[in-house]
């Protein structure tokens, strides 16, 4: 058995897999727009179909104005705002590549954690007077307010 050939054909088989991965990559991050999740327009959120509600709704909201999708839902930090679009850009990619997502869509626990921490963060003036005895409330600013970043439900 010829090993240097057998390991020539393994190093081309190898480059040939990882120039599939690299293309089928490259193609995706082109047809999703992958690039503009690096922005903060508003736009690109509806660069999936079943957000379409949501825009429509934070374009009619009292927020529309003042705060974009990424003030609300992702984090301030210089690196945990990269590692909250990663993980968020993972599972978006997940769920719609596979169409394993609920109708209309919902969100995740720890995606709601976060909007409750930039809800207080941006209304301190307001939370700090309501909240400075309970500092652990479970309750969520979006449980009665939940018309204010995406406006009427309806």
């Amino acid at each position: 058995m010829d090993y240097t050939r057998t390991a020539r054909w393994m190093s081309v088989f190898a480059i040939v897999l990882l120039g599939i991965g690299i293309g089928a990559g490259a193609y995706t991050l082109v047809y999703a727009r992958g690039a503009s999740y690096l922005l903060d327009d508003p736009q690109v959120c509806v660069n999936c179909h079943v957000m379409r509600e949501q825009f429509d709704g934070w374009e009619k909201s009292s927020h529309h104005a003042v705060a974009t999708c990424n003030d609300c839902h992702v984090a301030h930090g210089p690196i945990s705002k990269w590692l909250t679009k990663a993980e968020n850009g993972f599972h978006h990619s997940v769920a719609f590549t596979f169409q394993n997502f609920h109708e209309p869509i919902q969100i995740r626990e720890s995606s709601s954690l976060l909007l409750q921490s930039n809800c207080v963060r941006c209304h301190a003036d307001i939370t700090d007077a309501i909240t400075w005895n309970h500092p652990k409330t479970r309750d969520r600013c979006v449980r009665c307010h939940d018309a204010v970043g995406h406006g009427p439900s309806r």
